[in-house]
């Protein structure tokens, strides 16, 4: 596989939010001299001698859809009232997931507003994850949020929870080492554009909070690229993905669903008219997905599918680059074309043709590259 390759197995997903003077971590809560509530360190240390013998219920997603967010807080609802769950893993850095543990015991929203602003031009700049989190503050307000992403946000909402650990003289704590290490993988991360690297922290950073937690049930919520318990890292397919690894360590006591189905478009955003070869023909829209969280190096990428073309192109050579069906917004069947549009970084437009000929790649149904005359 080359790396023009790799780079379509992404699924584009996740989500999350905070700002207030009060953390409740799920156990024990103590007040400082300064006024400042903080939870006490013992429960965020890792057994060094075994791992958690809790369940651990994995749904991926795609990020920003009202039809998965609704299902998704169906299903932590349920957990939280029916099973006495009260540990939510999100696809969040750990101190984001912090500062929402704030937010939640906090009187107003401005954590929420801040962490809102914070992630501008993000996949879960929505106002659907707003809502989404504030449902569950309302509903189900003893949620604790644990974050396990790289440090994203690094310089605005790590620096921030950093500064509101040092006002309240925090920083001999677990919550400010976990901070600082938190933000150098972001870092490293973003300096060196390394979805492998990625992968694995994800994966050290869940088991250290899920151990930390022992024995206690927890259900998380990622994007579907790192939840399939036989699927390798969304770029390079190099390593396996977090949900992978995790199945190696816990087993059974592992359950993934992948919830994207339900962020299919059953119908087009629109129909515009693609001209290839001096033919025209109808293009049915489907939307564009962010890409910024997981390609650094991209903004977003847009689909079409050109009604009645496949006998036109069903002779043109493939590339060899593949695209796995579940990237796409709506139902793919054999027979079609699809037009996709990759916008980089700089604003730049790369533009590719599919084929849906029924064709799988590492057990993934897929749609080919093909070459189109000049």
């Amino acid at each position: 596989m080359n790396t023009k390759q790799n780079r379509k197995t992404i699924i584009i997903l996740t989500m999350v939010i905070g700002v207030a003077a009060l953390i409740f971590l799920g156990y024990f809560i103590k007040e400082s001299k300064t006024g400042f509530f903080y939870p006490d360190s013992a429960t965020h240390s890792t057994s060094e001698n075994k791992h958690s013998s809790g369940k651990i219920f994995l749904y991926g997603e795609t990020h920003s859809v009202q039809n998965i967010l609704e299902k998704e807080f169906e299903l932590w609802s349920s957990y939280y009232h029916n099973d006495n769950m009260r540990d939510l893993f999100v696809e969040l850095p750990y101190y984001t997931a912090e500062y929402l543990n704030v937010w939640m015991h906090s009187d107003d929203d401005d954590i929420l507003d801040i962490l809102y602003q914070d992630w501008a031009g993000t996949a879960i700049s929505s106002q659907e994850v707003i809502d989404f989190y504030k449902q569950i503050k309302s509903q189900c307000p003893e949620t604790v949020f644990h974050g396990t992403d790289v440090g994203h946000q690094y310089g605005t909402t790590g620096k921030r929870f950093l500064e509101y650990l040092e006002s309240g003289g925090q920083e001999q704590s677990e919550l400010y080492k976990h901070s600082l290490e938190n933000m150098e993988q972001g870092q490293y991360y973003y300096r060196h554009s390394d979805p492998v690297y990625r992968e694995n922290a994800m994966t050290e950073n869940f088991i250290r909070e899920f151990d930390s937690l022992r024995d206690k049930d927890v259900m998380g919520i990622y994007g579907s690229a790192h939840t399939g318990t036989e699927a390798t890292d969304y770029e390079t397919n190099s390593v396996p993905c977090m949900a992978n690894q995790l199945h190696k360590i816990y087993g059974d006591a592992l359950y993934t669903e992948d919830l994207t189905s339900l962020a299919l478009n059953k119908e087009a955003c629109g129909t515009d008219v693609i001209q290839i070869g001096g033919k025209e023909y109808t293009a049915l829209y489907f939307g564009k997905e962010d890409l910024t969280t997981l390609l650094p190096d991209y903004q977003c990428r847009e689909f079409w599918r050109l009604e009645d073309a496949y006998n036109d192109f069903k002779s043109n050579p493939v590339t060899g680059n593949v695209l796995p069906y579940h990237n796409y917004p709506m139902k793919v069947e054999t027979g079609q074309i699809f037009v996709i549009d990759y916008t980089k970084a700089d604003g730049s437009v790369v533009r590719e043709y599919h084929r849906s000929d029924g064709n799988t790649w590492n057990g993934y149904p897929v749609t080919e590259e093909i070459l189109m005359e000049n």
